[in-house]
């Protein structure tokens, strides 16, 4: 059997950590830097880096207007850190959106300069009772969320660190620095019912739940999914 394959950015930032996971995870990483190289992907990752010079090389490389149609045509994508801000509709700092898919409004480095970078452990009740452990690097911060937007992970001062809307997942942390494998699990679910959506079923932009044992639950998962209620950060 092939072996999935996600594409990952590598223009800049930590994109071998996150081949590195997905290998753990038992998919292959195709590195992106051209067009020609998301042919046969079944899902992207946007990783961390400078955001504006990210900006730069997806137009100088002939990047937006391919990816964007893999996102509009369902392909899975997560984000991390400055892939949360390429994949936000607006960005509150004045920078125009590079593919504006998640209904949010996202500040850059909000937590300060890199001396202010931290690590904490938080709450993701879609991945498990276990905490996930994130790595902030001059990390963004939601600000608001749209009605569709699924809230997965919040700080302690309930400040939205992790969301999902229909098939992007993004996170102003980094999950691959930290080791941590499930948000790439969770991707290659969702790339894997995107490929083969099932006989006479519309494809889930959204994978099912699944509880502590491992089994498929069909518990819906709700807008918030921290059970902290609201839309907004406090």
């Amino acid at each position: 059997m092939t072996a999935m394959k996600i594409g990952v950015l590598a223009m800049q930032g930590a994109f071998a950590e996150h081949i590195e996971i997905l290998r753990q995870v038992g998919v292959e990483g195709i590195q992106v830097r051209l067009p020609r190289d998301l042919a046969g992907i079944s899902g992207l990752i946007l990783p961390g880096g400078e955001s504006t010079t990210m900006r730069k090389l997806i137009d100088r490389w002939g990047l937006r207007e391919p990816i964007r149609r893999l996102i509009d045509g369902g392909t899975p994508v997560l984000g991390t850190c400055a892939g949360m801000i390429l994949l936000s509709r607006h960005i509150v700092d004045g920078d125009e959106p590079v593919f504006p898919v998640l209904d949010m409004d996202i500040k850059r480095n909000a937590f300060g300069r890199q001396l202010d970078s931290f690590e904490a452990d938080l709450a993701v009740p879609l991945l498990g009772e276990r905490p996930v452990h994130g790595v902030f690097i001059r990390a963004p911060v939601v600000e608001r969320v749209g009605a569709k937007v699924d809230v997965l992970g919040r700080l302690d001062d309930g400040r939205i660190v992790a969301v999902r809307e229909r098939n992007v997942i993004a996170t102003a942390f980094h999950p691959e620095l930290a080791g941590e494998t499930r948000f790439h699990r969770l991707l290659a679910t969702m790339a894997s019912d995107h490929d083969e959506p099932g006989e006479g079923t519309e494809r889930r932009h959204h994978p099912l739940r699944r509880d502590g044992g491992g089994r498929v639950s069909s518990e819906p998962v709700g807008r918030d999914a921290t059970g902290a209620g609201g839309w907004a950060a406090s």
